[in-house]
């Protein structure tokens, strides 16, 4: 019996693993421009959420190190999506925040992204959507959200 069940976990990881990855490949094919790469995208879907952030917070909330970090927010400033300005309590730091047209690419980004899953989900009956609604909790919590 505890064979048959660890056999179902490692069949479940798989086809969660897969699933994941493919619906993440997908939503990544939504993107609206492709001149951002993806970490750039996640730095400032990032400052979105969060609003202004030092570099090393947003490093330290994106999982990378601050030179790493540095590069992205460089890039991003010179196309004009991020602007910098002294941090209120620490000269030796910034702030890093999403200037006008940071915000409007992130939030149309995001707008593209959702409109092609509420087309997915509108394909969806009533009790599987409420399921992906359980499984949306468990997967944020899995993620540590």
């Amino acid at each position: 019996m505890a064979e048959e069940s660890e056999a179902a976990d490692r069949a479940l990881t798989s086809r969660l693993r897969l699933a994941v990855v493919r619906l993440n490949r997908r939503l990544r094919a939504q993107r609206t421009n492709d001149s951002v790469t993806l970490t750039q995208i996640s730095a400032l879907s990032c400052l979105h959420k969060c609003g202004p952030l030092s570099p090393g917070e947003l490093a330290a909330k994106e999982g990378v190190q601050p030179p790493s970090m540095t590069r992205v927010i460089a890039a991003l400033e010179e196309i004009g999506y991020l602007s910098r300005s002294p941090h209120p309590s620490d000269g030796r730091q910034a702030i890093v925040a999403l200037t006008e047209a940071g915000n409007s690419y992130i939030e149309a980004d995001i707008s593209a992204r959702e409109a092609w899953l509420d087309k997915r989900l509108a394909e969806l009956d009533d009790t599987e959507r409420a399921t992906l609604a359980q499984a949306a909790e468990i997967i944020d919590r899995m993620a540590g959200q």
